[in-house]
């Protein structure tokens, strides 16, 4: 075993790097260390006090890391079982351990784990100090949510769920119910409940995932022997994607380290994008002030994008103030200049990535978006296109559960004979109504005609009195439904329907569990219906049409070349030759307009991961009008976008117009598309620039008509410099666009026509 006196010894060595980096490369043994630019061996040789890699994207962190393991097994002569190296997923675990046994077979012993990985073995190994057997179970989120339901069989199983990971929240912040819990929740009965779930799950003697952090933290910070003896056992720790890691977990590591420890850590300050599982970014940032003496190498140079790209993605990052700061570089020859697309609306982005593609790169190309939702539109397209695309970390749109849930309500107004769409949805959300209430209605289709309804209505002998009440409440749900069909536009009515059946509650409540967008999804199904016309026949052509999507849709899993469709998120780690980000507008990236500093930032360090994952080419689009929540909406261009100086992208289409700052919405309010570049010839406030006298052909509340919007109603009128008559008119869709008349047909139109 490799002792505390030899680790002293090793880390008191003083030995100038580059000249240990140059005899090296040239030792055959050491050959590995020949394919590590300067910086990446420096963090490979590097010995004595705690080091942090700041690891630039696609800057080699992984090679950096395993060959440092093989390193300290070959060169420093560390026991390999003395080093612990953690990171966040399996699959991450096992290729440093196959990458880093390639160069040196011994560091298969490395002990490498995930955080609950370890901290499930030293659980195992410890808990008896806590009156735990070790043969506990661990319970995952639905385990927790039914312990809870023992404790509190009178609520809600959603609600639980809240609870629940709220619970879980706490222990990433080790916080026990003795703590303020304002920050995790303000519902006055949460730490009541955290206090009997701690109670209950001591008492049966188990463990949740939140405990296999929070507890080891809590066992070595009270019993010296057992720290003693983990910091004995673990010489050398290494920790990688430490952007990633949580207020309990960085805990857990300042437990584990003493000054006999080596300690190594590889993140990206710039990379930090899971906040709201908990990561906390402090925990870089801060990391030389909790650990003292700390050394910093920075691994600037990329080996994936063009020096274009990287300037693009410098540009947006630099902007953030919660950083330790870095610029990445590449020896690559550069490339073409990112493209910038401003284009009218969402079926026009839709078109345009359509328009990028061909069968020779599908396969090298990935659409981004912010949420899961605004793949539909994409999918749709591709569809009737036939352009092969995959899903990755999602389901296809119309495969949601939330979405199918929706659509049988649809489906049951539309048609209720629809028996699978009854099943679905009979009993959810929950009434009450299980599995033998439902076929006792459905053994009543015979008298009802076929009508599932009326069916309900005649079961209410064979069902009980509790069933009975939840049957004819349904029934009322539906006939209240289809009452108010014919009355209002679609996307009106599935919105209603969303929200009378219960749906958009049952929904919120999951998101607020698994974060999983549910409702976006569900408000994007309202978008996607604003296409068709109102009554029982627009909704029956919304559902052919949907269900004629679906008949499209093949099996082509072990097709390579196929549209990669992701969002931003999930293309963490992964790379494309070709990138199109999409949805680049205030309100749907960055969020919204109230969002916290610390929030704002981690969007633009989301935006900065995006533009990274492009090796050859990036394109960026940015739309004027986009439906939302069934409506149109006029938005500005991201303000992400502003911050990329206009020399580095390429500009295509006109930008909107909407005062001297885009997100502020200084101005217009984001009603105009006037091009900023001529802002000066409007005056300084936006407005007219010539006498008040003139009167114009289109003054204010005149109705008018275009070929291309409709029938709408002018709201506003000004005139440029020259004596141009500016217009703004509302259309009947709920859209807003700018015109000069002189340039654009307009015609004037009566109430009447």
């Amino acid at each position: 075993m490799h002792t505390s006196s030899a680790v002293a010894r090793w880390a008191g060595l003083q030995v100038d790097r580059a000249a240990q980096y140059r005899m090296n490369t040239n030792n055959s043994s050491s050959g590995y260390l020949a394919t590590l630019n300067e910086h990446q061996a420096e963090a490979v040789l590097h010995h004595g006090p705690p080091l942090l890699i700041l690891a630039g994207a696609g800057s080699g962190k992984t090679r950096v890391i395993t060959v440092k393991i093989a390193h300290l097994i070959q060169n420093e002569r560390v026991e390999p079982h003395s080093i612990l190296a953690v990171t966040f997923t399996n699959k991450a675990a096992n290729e440093m351990r196959t990458r880093a046994a390639t160069i040196e077979p011994a560091a298969a012993d490395v002990f490498i784990r995930t955080f609950h990985s370890f901290g499930a073995w030293f659980l195992r190994r410890n808990c008896q100090v806590l009156g735990m057997p070790s043969g506990f179970t661990i319970y995952d989120d639905d385990d927790m949510v039914s312990l809870l339901r023992a404790i509190y069989p009178d609520q809600p199983r959603n609600q639980l769920a809240v609870f629940a990971r709220g619970i879980s929240r706490a222990k990433d912040y080790l916080l026990t119910p003795d703590d303020d819990l304002s920050v995790i929740s303000d519902d006055p009965a949460f730490t009541d409940m955290y206090r009997a779930y701690e109670t209950r799950l001591r008492q049966i003697g188990n463990a949740d995932f939140g405990d296999l952090i929070a507890l080891p933290v809590r066992i070595l910070r009270e019993n010296p022997e057992v720290s003693r003896r983990t910091r004995d056992r673990f010489n050398v720790i290494m920790v990688d994607e430490y952007q990633d890691s949580n207020v309990a977990q960085h805990q857990l590591l300042r437990e584990l380290y003493s000054e006999r420890s080596y300690l190594c850590v590889v993140g990206d300050d710039d990379q930090s994008i899971y906040r709201f599982r908990g990561a906390e970014v402090r925990n870089i940032l801060a990391f030389g002030e909790d650990f003292p003496g700390t050394q910093i190498v920075r691994l600037e140079e990329n080996y994936r994008s063009t020096p274009s790209i990287l300037r693009v993605a410098s540009s947006v990052v630099e902007h953030n103030t919660g950083r330790l700061g870095k610029t990445l570089w590449t020896q690559r020859a550069d490339g073409p200049l990112p493209v910038l697309c401003y284009l009218e609306d969402q079926d026009e982005e839709a078109a345009y990535c359509a328009r990028l593609l061909a069968p020779e790169n599908f396969g090298r190309t990935a659409i981004l978006y912010r949420t899961n939702a605004q793949s539909r539109l994409f999918e749709t397209l591709f569809l009737r296109s036939s352009i092969p695309y995959r899903i990755v970390g999602t389901l296809r749109f119309y495969e949601r559960e939330e979405i199918k849930d929706a659509l049988a309500y649809l489906r049951l107004i539309a048609n209720p004979r629809d028996e699978v769409s009854f099943r679905r949805i009979i009993n959810k959300p929950g009434r009450g109504l299980g599995d033998s209430s439902v076929e006792k209605i459905v053994a009543h289709l015979g008298d009802a005609e076929g009508d599932l309804l009326v069916a309900c209505r005649l079961s209410r002998g064979s069902l009980g009195k509790r069933q009975t009440t939840a049957a004819a409440g349904f029934v009322a749900l539906m006939n209240e439904l289809i009452e108010t069909l014919e009355t209002a536009a679609l996307p009106e009515f599935v919105e209603r329907v969303v929200e009378k059946s219960g749906l958009h509650y049952f929904h919120e409540h999951q998101d607020e569990v698994a974060g999983s967008q549910k409702l976006e999804n569900l408000e994007e199904l309202v978008n996607a219906s604003s296409l068709y016309g109102p009554g029982r026949a627009g909704l029956q052509e919304f559902l052919e049409s949907i269900e004629l999507d679906s008949t499209r849709q093949t099996d082509e899993e072990d097709d390579p070349n196929r549209v990669t469709l992701i969002t931003m998120h999930n293309t963490k780690g992964l790379e494309f030759d070709r990138v199109i980000i999409t949805g680049l507008e205030e309100g749907m990236f960055p969020r919204g307009e109230n969002e916290s500093v610390d929030e704002l930032e981690e969007e633009r360090r989301l935006f900065y991961v995006a533009i990274t994952r492009a090796r050859d080419e990036l394109y960026l689009t940015t739309c004027t009008d986009r439906i939302i929540h069934g409506r149109h909406a006029v938005l500005s261009p991201s303000r992400f976008l502003n911050e990329i100086p206009t020399e580095l992208i390429e500009q295509i289409g006109r930008r909107p117009f909407t005062g001297r700052n885009w997100y502020n919405n200084e101005g217009r309010n984001g009603e105009s598309d006037i091009d900023p570049d001529i802002w000066d010839d409007y005056g300084e406030s936006g407005g007219a620039a010539v006498s008040g006298d003139a009167v114009g052909n289109f003054p204010a509340g005149m109705n008018v008509y275009h070929d291309g919007f409709g029938t709408g109603v002018v709201v506003k009128q000004e005139w440029s410099t020259n004596g141009d008559e500016v217009v703004f008119v509302r259309f009947e869709t709920g859209r807003t666009a700018r015109f000069v008349p002189r340039y654009t047909p307009l015609e004037r139109i009566s109430v009447d026509e």
